[in-house]
């Protein structure tokens, strides 16, 4: 299993501002977009750790911008697991127009129970499968 996605998408004409350019802040949900689908094709959708009462809290986020995208241009989101620790995850994302980088940036994330605090994943049912899934972690 690769610990990196693709994800395709479009520019939709309400992601963009009056000049016609994506409003920063869509980058983000993109960012969301390309990690959701990276757990989906690692056969963990993002149901399975819900499921079990553990949600991913983003702690940071960063996004720098270097060229615009505008409506109705094919983009693909490149998402690579960086990180995956018990408690941590981090990402980092490339936003790419054919060969031009127009954004890329990196967010972190941390377990949390159902109570809204840190959680251990390894006290989960869930880590035996993203153990076997992402063959740097310990069973």
């Amino acid at each position: 299993m690769s610990l990196f996605s693709e994800t395709k998408l479009r520019v939709r004409y309400a992601e963009t501002d009056q000049m016609g350019i994506v409003y920063h802040s869509n980058y983000l949900i993109w960012f969301e977009v390309g990690r959701t689908e990276l757990f989906r094709n690692l056969g963990l959708p993002y149901t399975v750790f819900e499921e079990q009462g553990l949600s991913l809290a983003v702690v940071e986020a960063s996004c720098r911008y270097r060229q615009p995208a505008k409506y109705d241009d094919e983009l693909v989101v490149y998402t690579r697991l960086e990180k995956f620790t018990s408690r941590i995850i981090k990402f980092s994302y490339q936003v790419m127009m054919e060969d031009i980088l127009l954004t890329d940036g990196k967010t972190s994330h941390v377990f949390l129970n159902k109570e809204g605090r840190v959680a251990d994943v390894r006290k989960y049912r869930v880590w035996k499968e993203v153990a076997t899934k992402i063959p740097s972690l310990k069973i």
